[in-house]
This record gives structure tokens, C-alpha cells and sequence, in this order.
């Protein structure tokens, strides 16, 4: 689909605004207050609004990289399917009529159900399907869901025709047009809710989304969109919503509340911004929280300008989670106040799935299951994740191996065939395996469940070891002599697993007894100490080269040559070139982790 003025502004920016028309015009206060004169008690009115997020293509209970019902050590459930039934339990108790449904971003990438319909059957396919969260969401009755920077990944043609196929408006308010700065998608709506007492309720739903994608996702946005802060364009719209006569004005923001960036100062906005979002915008009543994937139940923070609380509520990830916020408003003065505000999450653990969702997309999931079952190898030995968070595992030397095998094809013959390739590559999933046997494209896919693509840079052996000690700040500090516990090791300050990098080509040891910042020990390439000043090619997804997890000097670093196929893919492909894969070919044990000198393991 290409991206012209009218796919790429025409119905969003107006639906923003129409939406909000439609909705009626704000009503001047009375003179006098038909609530409480005359001695009536006064008007009240309750109403909930639900809220889902980083749902990620989960509609099933079913996890399509180990070909079963999910489960984990907490026992979560994900999924639409199980939402939608506690959406409806909701709805009985409160009565539709005063409810809503919302989301926070993050839809449409995630699981493999999601990447079929990217790009096996795409959506965008002339008489293409439906996107099966389209088809989903539609049925439970979503009225709003704001944009999360995955939604980006398979480019704005796949996002515009999810939009397309939604029953719901995609919100972003600081989505806009790179080139008239206008609103890329409709930044607002507001919904009326009847009440029993005269004057409707208007509920105001303003969606944000995640500055990052400007640098995730750059070669999808580049030129074609920009993404302001969520404070700033917050401090645009809500007073806007406020004369327009919203009662009631909730945010969903694809962004943590932690005030955190991932990026550092690439941008000069704030990654996880929902917090700093209802401390300094004043007229906000509630924020439903994205992106960080956490769980929040409630959370209260004050307004620095009006000192009024606002509610903040994660419902963590895929759908293990249902938010629920209660509103209880008082007409007072000729207008809808809020009185008390407050928010629960459910669990999707305690509900079936809703035979509606599961009926409607039985086919959808049968085609997927097809599609992860082919075989497309075999393996003469079984490889697994268990320990690769702080063993060098022959599963994560396979990721190193097909990436610098890649890099090294892509550069013979030019100027930099010559030089050494490195690769990164993290532990994305601490359940992956390869089987030994047959080996299926959900054993390949399960390595990389995200859809990055991959680069060569070119950095200095200076820049390599700085690269190293930051990702060694994933290591709790851990004195020597005394026992390990695996349980403890990892996740050092929250750093997450997907931002801790093994790197191959050379050797190292990781002194976790060290502070972070001196820990990278006997450093070699080829058996020597290495040279600052030497050249190396590092092959590294796009998530890193573009300043994801703000490692140093990748993302300043020359870039020598890049690819748009997923890593996943090519992983895929060649584990079929091969037809069979001898782990003894390509594992080594390339690092490990000491304490003054001795190994931990």
C-alpha cells in the first residue's frame, strides 16, 4: 500500500478531531446546582473502563514456540480469548452501557499467530485476511487502543491495514507527519456514557505512544513519521479535551512509569513516561500503563500543579492481566466531577477462554500450528537456553554462527572482507531448545522471537571492550569465595536478558566479584591481548546498531552493510542450508564468568 498524503493522514488525523465533534460541544455550568438544592441528595454516577496491553498477538492460551498451552512458573494464562471472558463478567456486574475498553500498544508482533499474518498470509495481500487481532478485539468491543512501538515493525502498510480492519480508532497523539508535523492517527476520542441523571458523561481516551520508535524502528519511520515526548504532546491535548467538555480524561500510554530510557540521550525524550506524564500535566484522571511490561494494580500519583492523584495501572503482558479502573463521579456545579477514582487488576488464569474468540479463529490458529511444525533440519545434538544466561551455550554459538557467517557473505570481495566479524547475540528466551532430531521451523523461530534484522558495523577493539563491560552490568556483584546462586546472578538494576550480550570471535572472562565497569578480563582475538586501535566488523541486530539498550558506540558506528530480512529468518534458512546441524562444528566456550581469576562454573 503506499504511503500517500491520503492513506497516510486522511482518515486518522480527522477521526481525531471528528470523533471528539461528534461528541457533542461543552455544556456551560448552571446557575444554580440541580443536584444538591432544595436539600436532594446529590447526582451520582459510577462507571469502569477496562484496559489490556502488550498483548502481542496472543489471542489463544497456546504458546506456538513450544507447541502447547502456556504455562510458566507462575502459572499465567494469556490471551484475548480468556480477557474477553473477564471483560464480559465485567460488563454483567456493571452493566455495559457503563463501561469501555481500551489498550495500551503493542498488538500486532509477538507470537507466531502474528507473524503469519505479517508475512506468510499477509493482511496486506490483495483479498488478504483479517488480522485475527482485528477479529478478536472487534468481537470483545474494543473503543480504543493507543499505538506501541512494536506496531511499527512490519512497517506502516501492515499497521494501516490493521488500522483499516479495526472497529476501533488506533490512537497516538505524538505520531505525526514528518513532514506537516500534523497527527499521523487520531490522537483522541471521546466516548458518551448515559447516565440515569440527566447530562451524559464524556469520557476522554487520549493515546501515547513510544518516542523509541524513532530509533527502533527507524528504517520503517524514517523521513515518514516523527514521535514527539508524551509530555508534551499530553500538555497540548488535555486542556484542549477539558474545554471540549470531557468529564473524565484517561490516557493510555505506551510507555513505562518508571521515567527510564533505554536509549540515553539519542532522543530527548523520556522512554518510560507515564509517571512524569500525571506528576506534570494537571487535568488527567487516570493512565493506563504500556510498554514496561510489569504489573501495576494502582498506583497514585500526585499532580505537581493541582495536587489532585491520578491512578495508574500495568496490566503486565499477552493478556495475563485485565485493569480495571472504577470511576465515581458527583454532579456538582453543573458539571460531572470525579470523586473517587481507583484501579484492580483480574487475573486471566481464574477465567476459560470465550468459546465467541476461540470459534472465531480455530482456523487461523490450525494454519499456524501447520506452518511452526514443518521440519526444516535435523540436529545431532539437543541444544537449550537453561544456562545461557551465564554459561556460553552451543544454543546462542548457533545465533553467533549464522549471523557472522551472514556478515562475512555480504562483505567477500569488498573493502572490509578482510577484517574480523564479531556477533551479538542475547538470550532472548531461557526456554529455547533445539531438539536433537528433526529440528521445526518453532524450534528455529523460538531463538528469536523478536523481529529484528541484522547489521555489520565497523568498531575499534577500545569500543569492543567498553561494549563488553557495559553488557557485564547485568551481573549482580558477587564476592569471591562464597556460593552462587543462578537465581540471584542475573538482572543486576532490572537490566533485562534481551540486553545482555554474548559476543563470539574472541575470548573474555566476566569478573562478577568486580564493580561493574572493570569486570572484562583477558581479553583476546587470536589468542593475543587485544589491540585498541585494530578494526573489527560486528554483526549486531537493529535493535542494538539503531540504540536499543543504549550500549555504547554501536549505534554512532559506520555501518557496512544491512539487511531487511528477520534474524529469524535467517536463521531459518540456514539451518535448512545445512539440513543438519553438528553442534561440535561451531560451539566453543568463548567466555566465562570468574571471580579474582577462578571460574563460577
Amino acid at each position: 500500500m503506499p504511503l500517500n498524503r491520503r492513506t497516510f493522514l486522511g482518515t486518522s488525523a480527522a477521526a481525531g478531531a471528528g470523533v471528539a465533534i461528534a461528541g457533542g460541544a461543552a455544556v456551560p455550568a448552571e446557575a444554580h446546582d440541580r443536584g444538591t438544592g432544595h436539600g436532594r441528595p446529590p447526582k451520582r454516577y459510577s462507571f469502569t473502563v477496562m484496559g489490556t496491553t502488550d498483548l502481542h498477538g496472543h489471542v489463544f492460551n497456546w504458546d506456538y514456540f513450544t507447541d502447547k498451552e502456556y504455562d510458566d512458573a507462575a502459572h499465567n494464562d494469556v490471551g484475548l480469548a480468556k480477557i474477553s471472558t473477564l471483560v464480559e463478567e465485567i460488563r454483567a456486574e456493571k452493566g455495559r452501557h457503563n463501561t469501555l475498553m481500551i489498550d495500551a500498544g503493542d498488538t500486532i508482533q509477538g507470537t507466531q499467530l502474528a507473524y503469519y499474518y505479517a508475512k506468510i498470509d499477509p493482511i496486506t495481500a490483495k483479498h488478504g485476511p483479517v488480522h485475527p487481532m482485528a477479529q478478536a478485539m472487534n468481537v470483545i468491543g474494543y473503543d480504543a487502543a493507543a499505538l506501541g512501538n512494536h506496531e511499527f515493525n512490519y512497517g506502516i502498510p501492515v499497521l494501516r491495514k490493521f488500522e483499516e480492519q479495526c472497529d476501533f480508532p488506533l490512537l497516538g497523539a505524538n505520531a505525526l507527519d514528518a513532514k506537516t508535523l500534523r497527527p499521523a492517527f487520531a490522537p483522541y476520542v471521546i466516548k458518551k456514557l448515559r447516565t440515569p441523571n440527566g447530562r451524559d458523561v464524556k469520557v476522554a481516551i487520549l493515546g501515547l505512544t513510544n518516542p523509541g520508535i524513532a530509533i527502533w524502528d527507524k528504517a520503517n519511520v524514517q523521513g515518514k513519521m516523527t514521535f514527539p515526548g508524551l509530555e508534551e504532546q499530553a500538555a497540548k491535548y488535555v486542556p484542549r479535551l477539558r474545554s471540549m467538555g470531557a468529564d473524565v480524561v484517561i490516557v493510555s500510554a505506551h510507555s513505562g512509569a518508571s521515567g527510564t530510557s533505554s536509549y540515553g540521550d539519542q532522543i530527548p525524550y523520556v522512554e518510560n513516561a507515564a509517571g512524569l506524564v500525571a506528576e506534570q500535566v494537571p487535568g488527567i484522571d487516570a493512565i493506563l500503563v504500556g510498554h514496561a511490561h510489569v504489573e501495576i494494580p494502582e498506583r497514585l500519583v500526585t499532580n505537581k500543579e493541582t495536587g489532585r492523584q491520578v491512578v495508574l495501572s500495568e496490566p503486565l503482558l499477552w493478556g495475563e492481566r485485565l485493569t480495571v479502573f472504577d470511576f465515581d463521579l458527583v454532579w456538582e456545579k453543573g458539571r460531572w466531577t470525579v470523586e473517587n477514582a481507583g484501579s484492580r487488576v483480574l487475573n486471566s488464569n481464574t477465567a476459560v477462554e470465550d468459546p465467541r474468540i476461540t470459534g472465531l479463529l480455530t482456523d487461523e490458529h490450525k494454519k499456524v500450528v501447520a506452518y511452526v511444525n514443518q521440519v526444516i533440519g535435523t540436529s545431532k545434538a539437543a541444544m537449550t537456553t537453561a544456562d545461557a544466561p551465564w554459561k556460553d551455550e552451543p544454543i546462542i554459538d548457533l545465533i553467533n554462527t549464522v549471523q557472522t557467517d551472514t556478515v562475512r557473505a555480504a562483505l567477500a570481495g569488498g573493502a572490509y572482507a578482510a577484517l574480523p566479524v564479531l556477533s551479538q547475540a542475547s538470550c532472548f528466551s531461557r526456554t529455547a531448545q533445539i531438539p536433537a532430531g528433526n529440528v521445526t521451523i518453532k524450534d528455529a523461530a523460538g531463538l528469536y522471537p523478536f523481529e529484528n534484522t541484522l547489521e555489520a558495523r565497523l568498531l575499534t577493539g577500545a569500543q569492543i571492550r567498553e561494549y563488553l563491560e557495559f553488557s557485564a552490568r547485568y551481573y549482580v556483584q558477587t564476592a569471591a569465595g562464597g556460593p552462587v546462586d543462578t537465581s540471584k546472578l542475573t538482572n543486576a538494576d532490572g537490566t533485562p536478558d534481551y540486553n545482555y550480550d554474548a559476543v563470539s570471535g574472541l575470548t573474555y572472562e566476566i569478573d562478577i566479584a568486580a564493580a561493574p565497569g572493570s569486570r572484562i578480563v583477558n581479553l583476546f582475538f587470536a589468542g593475543k591481548a587485544i589491540d585498541p586501535a585494530a578494526q573489527f566488523v560486528l554483526a549486531v541486530n537493529n535493535y542494538r546498531a539503531s540504540g536499543g539498550g543504549n550500549f555504547p558506540h554501536v549505534a554512532a558506528a559506520k555501518q557496512l552493510w544491512a539487511n531487511s530480512d528477520e534474524i529469524r529468518n535467517t536463521i531459518i534458512a540456514w539451518l535448512q542450508a545445512k539440513g543438519e546441524v553438528d553442534p561440535a562444528e561451531f560451539a566453543s566456550v568463548d567466555w566465562k564468568l570468574t571471580r579474582g581469576g577462578t571460574p563460577v562454573f
